[in-house]
């Protein structure tokens, strides 16, 4: 695979270029006959409404191909029941683009205790049920009915996050790679503007999409490994690789400073990381070969094993193919895409997007769109990977920037033309709040490092952790006329933010509307470290610096911490400590998270597996506790809210079982209390308060009527 790739903005347009950029992307044909259009050169069908704002995945890759001269349709959240949706815009030119939208479906539609939801972000109103479950393969299904002759490219989250066989926490089973079941010619994955930009210009040129097979961040079946390949065979656990001078996927061999694994004691497992070729253009011909989907999908320790492998081959510096068996078929997955310069990105968030949802919507209120249209993008990618958390495995860890300027102009942008815009700023990030413009001080160390995270177990002293860039962009963008605050949404790294304590100044001082809400996760240290958290060290730290600071700027304002239940590795006790440590510190969670097991996660292969995948899969390995199963599940999300009442029964008989009655009464040192509340003559019991303020509920007032309860 090349080491370089073309500027996305350099490839000669192709002739449609001379139609003006479309006001919107055309949803129907009267509105392709306004823009003087015959066909469509490629139409992308999407699970989404359309909104026409880049934070919109098919506006984003839309509006990139109509700047490379193609003429592009829209057929947003279609009615898969029938073909007649599907062959609204008539058949593309080129190929269909299909993506279940900015979410999985599965993760949309679906609770973690697999209830469906009543509502739907990113359609009209909110309106549940506009896109089937596994949309990737039920739309390309469609496509094909429609025109069997077209040709089918698949991209998004939900294709990215299946592109090899992976467990499905929905059917509790291993499905085989996406690319095979919707039957697409080719899989990109990742953001993907590289890899669709010259898919398109490749297809315009005559060749068809299922025989590009070498381009970076894409997944294609074929019969046979192609001649001229070395293949690494990983294919079994424990068993050597082969003769050859090829590393195995567990070697590890280190040369630079905090660029090895440190962590040699058991209590905080990592991946190895593995130095780079032995050969400077090894990872160019070289192959590794994965189980086969027939062995993961009956033997849970060598799906383990293949995620861990699949894992350590994310690094675009130094990743080499992966290749699985299916049946009679290979799916190849290329190596990650090169990531886009900051020009690129600019160029890419400065294209005519009228950050408006499309005029058929008029009237009607799309969630997603409500809650990101005065945000701003700032970054992409993330470092911290965590192992629950599917950001790394479809962004990719190198952070991607955008320049100041740019980013500076689309606040002007939104002030001048976002109806409604009232001079706040509800966002400036990204997948996280506090890592633009911070990556490893060594390219060549970059490029070699096969590390998960950049700050697991500790922030590695070859990361720039030099917040300065991002501190004077918040103060240029709080300084615009007519800007009045800027506020900071995404989630704050608060370890990496530790060691910039100005950064946490600038932040707390000018950008905290009242709460922030940051993620330690877990207090303990046995579920911590298989989700590759920090210890609630740098938690403490982070809330003396925004206690210190927010007393410093006479502001009240309050550090909301999120916490997730049913995490492999955690066991009731864990849980029972961190409720205890929740009401010790007078939080009362509204609302928690239970673990979801995401396609590709490390913590997925945990859950499914029931070991440990940080750490090289044994047959003889130790096990890590799962929580599995309703009940036990929604036992440790009852821990969480340890302060309702309805979840009192459920707490006292496990306490009781765990030894730990002492933790039932009305003391101090009690998590709850002995009996549920009275009853009132109404047949009611008192409405519960909580407040997101993190301090104990305070007392009902102006109430009529007053309500008896026991303690």
């Amino acid at each position: 695979m090349r080491q370089t790739a073309p500027e996305i903005f350099a490839y000669k347009k192709y002739w449609a270029d001379k139609f003006l950029p479309a006001p919107v992307l055309p949803m129907c044909h009267e509105e392709m006959d306004l823009l003087g259009w015959d066909s469509c050169d490629i139409i992308i069908v999407c699970g989404d409404a359309y909104v026409d704002h880049p934070s919109f995945g098919m506006a984003l890759v839309g509006r990139l191909l109509e700047s490379q001269g193609f003429r592009v349709g829209i057929i947003a959240q279609p009615d898969w029941t029938s073909i007649d949706a599907f062959q609204s815009l008539g058949a593309p030119n080129l190929f269909f683009g299909v993506s279940a939208g900015n979410m999985d479906s599965m993760v949309n539609r679906y609770t973690a205790d697999r209830k469906i939801r009543s509502d739907d972000a990113y359609t009209p109103e909110g309106q549940p049920g506009k896109r089937p479950d596994r949309s990737v393969i039920v739309y390309s299904q469609r496509c094909r009915e429609a025109f069997p002759e077209s040709q089918i490219v698949i991209g998004g989250i939900e294709a990215s996050l299946r592109r090899i066989a992976h467990f499905d926490y929905w059917s509790e089973k291993v499905r085989r790679s996406i690319l095979l079941d919707s039957k697409a010619d080719l899989l990109v994955y990742g953001n993907a503007e590289r890899q669709i930009v010259e898919v398109a210009h490749r297809v315009a040129r005559g060749e068809k999409a299922k025989t590009i097979n070498d381009l970076r961040g894409t997944a294609f079946s074929l019969k046979a490994t192609p001649d001229g390949w070395v293949e690494l065979d990983s294919s079994e656990i424990d068993v050597p690789v082969s003769d050859f001078s090829h590393p195995d996927p567990y070697a590890m061999t280190f040369k630079k400073d905090n660029c090895e694994d440190k962590l040699k004691s058991p209590e905080q497992p990592v991946m190895p990381n593995l130095q780079r070729f032995h050969k400077k253009n090894e990872a160019a011909n070289t192959v590794v070969r994965l189980p086969a989907y027939e062995q993961v999908k009956d033997d849970s320790l060598l799906y383990a094993h293949a995620s861990r492998v699949m894992h350590a081959e994310t690094n675009p510096g130094n990743a080499r193919a992966l290749v699985q068996r299916h049946g009679d078929r290979e799916v190849w997955i290329n190596p990650p895409s090169i990531p886009l310069t900051t020009r690129e990105m600019d160029s890419v968030y400065e294209l005519p997007y009228t950050r408006r949802p499309h005029p058929a919507y008029e009237g009607k209120k799309i969630p997603a769109y409500e809650m990101i249209r005065f945000s701003v993008t700032i970054q992409r990618g993330c470092f911290g990977g965590c192992s629950f958390c599917s950001i790394t495995e479809h962004e990719g860890r190198i952070i991607q920037n955008r320049s100041e300027q740019s980013i500076l102009q689309e606040v002007e942008t939104i002030r001048d033309t976002v109806p409604g815009f009232t001079g706040i700023i509800s966002d400036l990030g990204g997948p996280t709040a506090n890592m633009y413009r911070i990556a490893c001080k060594s390219r060549e160390i970059e490029q070699m490092c096969r590390k998960p995270s950049c700050v697991y177990p500790e922030v590695c002293s070859n990361l720039n952790t030099d917040h300065s860039a991002l501190i004077q962009l918040y103060q240029k963008a709080r300084s615009l006329p007519g800007i009045k605050k800027v506020l900071i949404a995404s989630g704050v790294r608060y370890d990496l933010a530790i060691k910039s304590p100005k950064y946490v100044k600038e932040l707390v001082t000018h950008h905290v509307g009242g709460y922030l809400k940051i993620a330690p996760e877990h207090t303990e240290q046995g579920p911590l470290s298989l989700m590759m958290k920090p210890g609630m060290g740098a938690y403490d730290r982070f809330k003396q610096l925004f206690d210190q600071y927010s007393k410093a700027a006479g502001k009240e304002q309050y550090l909301i911490p999120y916490f997730i239940a049913a995490h492999p590795g955690t066991t009731e006790e864990d849980m029972m400590h961190l409720a205890m440590w929740l009401k010790k510190n007078g939080f009362r969670a509204d609302q928690v998270q239970t673990f979801l097991p995401s396609p590709m996660a490390l913590a997925t292969a945990m859950y499914h597996s029931g070991t440990n995948p940080l750490r090289k899969v044994r047959r003889n390995g130790d096990p890590i506790p799962v929580a599995k199963g309703l009940k036990v599940r929604r036992l440790q999300k009852a821990f969480l809210r340890y302060h309702d009442p309805k979840n009192w029964p459920m707490l006292r008989a496990a306490l009781k079982r765990m030894g730990r009655a002492d933790l039932i009464g009305s003391g101090k040192d009690c998590l709850i209390p002995s009996r549920q509340p009275l009853k009132t003559t109404m047949g009611k019991s008192r409405p519960f308060l909580t407040q997101h303020t993190g301090l104990p509920p305070g007392p009902i007032k102006n109430r009529k009527k007053r309500y008896r309860t026991t303690n």
